[in-house]
């Protein structure tokens, strides 16, 4: 095995893929899991054949695992041994594997796992001395905060904290990157007994708009609904709508004032021009209070727009959560020939197949498919065996999937043969690390 095939396993949840993983753990079959790490060098497998063994207590044996992966010094198979050698009792082991060694690309980061791995081995002094240096690094005193949480230690935390967010309150041209210093000051001063002061000076820096890339309205909010101060609350959504709404909204929920929260949501987009921006929200509210077909009333004018404002398949899917599956088919009906010149091809007839598979219409959705010509719908196979295997036919789905091509189609044969238990069957159909990344750089026409 080597980096960069481990790295590109992660970031394009590559070899076999992590749902895969945890439905193959759930089913009790972390062996498969142990043989595939060792076998295919796969990053998933040995992860979840980790946390399987681990959670049996055998830390041996996860550790004989793992131990490959992190031998390439590659940072998150790093910090998964760490974490088998810490429940293993094997502590120095632990920190010498943690503890980075020369230059890296990622050095910010490997420190930061440093340093969760000293807390876990009780130095928490060390733990802060270590992440020192960073505290001016995006997303270090984050970590910091997280790290020292229950460890009595908060007025040393701030004392860290306090001049890098004075210095980024004074001039934050000067230390872009150390915005997060805000939040995390405010986190501190929280849960340690100074919520009022926690919202006084993170009230100041909202108001002064003092933030980065991204801004600081959201953890306010956060913070404001925490502590009761609901007109504060309503006052920052008036302000920064976009940012602080959804949270006042949940909170007046929350305080059983949703008749409140509705009312408010009415009144914005009443005076909203363009519209769109708070029926998604008012939808939600209704949808939670199981208020469903005032929920679709008020998002139905939507439903045959041609662009960005059309509501009908955030409806679809918030109502399939519900298990109201027919409901939300029933919005695909009545549409307007224009829409449906626009979308039906594109995504709405297959979002109706997928409402009939869960809602026991299944072979009626396969008839519609087989009627038509077998080149006008896209992933027509995969679809056809998705019915049937929702209709109960599960070897006819394994039976169609098997000859197919492609990456894809393995995962959901993968998925099919996992039912029946058949673990090492179903590692065995996804093709390789090499394979994948072949079909990735040569895509079939």
């Amino acid at each position: 095995m080597n980096v960069d095939d481990l790295q590109w396993q992660l970031s394009n949840l590559g070899g076999v893929p992590p749902r895969i993983v945890d439905e193959i753990l759930e089913r009790g079959g972390p062996e498969a899991l142990v043989d595939a790490a060792r076998e295919r060098g796969d990053w998933f497998c040995a992860a979840g054949a980790v946390r399987g063994l681990c959670a049996r207590g055998e830390f041996g044996r996860a550790w004989t695992v793992i131990e490959p992966f992190a031998a390439t010094g590659w940072q998150p198979a790093v910090r998964a041994g760490t974490d088998v050698l810490l429940q293993w009792g094997r502590v120095g082991r632990a920190l010498e594997l943690a503890r980075p060694r020369g230059p890296r690309t990622n050095a910010v980061d490997a420190w930061q796992a440093y340093a969760q791995a000293l807390v876990r081995a009780g130095q928490v002094d060390e733990a802060i001395g270590v992440l020192g240096p960073y505290l001016r690094h995006r997303r270090v005193p984050g970590a910091l905060v997280e790290i020292t949480e229950g460890q009595e230690c908060d007025e040393h935390v701030l004392e860290l904290l306090a001049p890098i967010a004075q210095e980024f309150r004074h001039d934050p041209k000067q230390c872009p990157d150390a915005w997060e210093v805000l939040p995390a000051q405010a986190r501190v001063l929280e849960r340690s007994g100074r919520a009022n002061e926690a919202i006084r000076l993170l009230g100041a820096d909202v108001a002064a708009r003092r933030h980065g890339p991204q801004n600081n309205v959201a953890f306010y909010a956060e913070l404001l609904a925490r502590h009761g101060r609901i007109e504060e609350l309503r006052n920052l959504a008036d302000t920064q709508t976009y940012a602080a709404v959804h949270r006042y909204v949940t909170a007046l929920e929350n305080l059983g004032r949703a008749g409140e929260a509705e009312a408010y949501l009415r009144d914005l987009i009443a005076a909203e021009y363009p519209p769109g921006g708070h029926e998604n929200a008012l939808m939600e509210l209704l949808i939670r209070q199981g208020r469903f077909d005032e929920a679709i009333a008020s998002v139905e004018h939507t439903f045959d727009d041609l662009y960005d404002g059309n509501l009908l398949q955030a409806t679809m899917f918030l109502l399939a959560d519900q298990g109201l599956h027919d409901k939300a088919l029933k919005l695909t009906e009545g549409r307007s020939p224009e829409f449906l010149a626009q979308n039906e091809a594109f995504w709405l007839r297959s979002n109706r197949w997928w409402l009939m598979g869960e809602s026991g219409r299944a072979r009626e959705a396969i008839a519609q498919i087989e009627a038509l010509p077998a080149g006008e719908v896209d992933d027509r196979e995969l679809t056809i065996a998705w019915l049937l295997a929702q209709d109960g036919r599960i070897e006819e789905a394994i039976a169609l999937l098997r000859p197919l091509p492609g990456t894809r189609a393995a995962t959901d044969l993968a998925e099919l043969l996992i039912r029946q238990n058949r673990f090492t069957e179903a590692i065995a159909v996804i093709p390789d690390v090499a394979t994948q990344r072949a079909e990735t750089q040569h895509p079939r026409t």
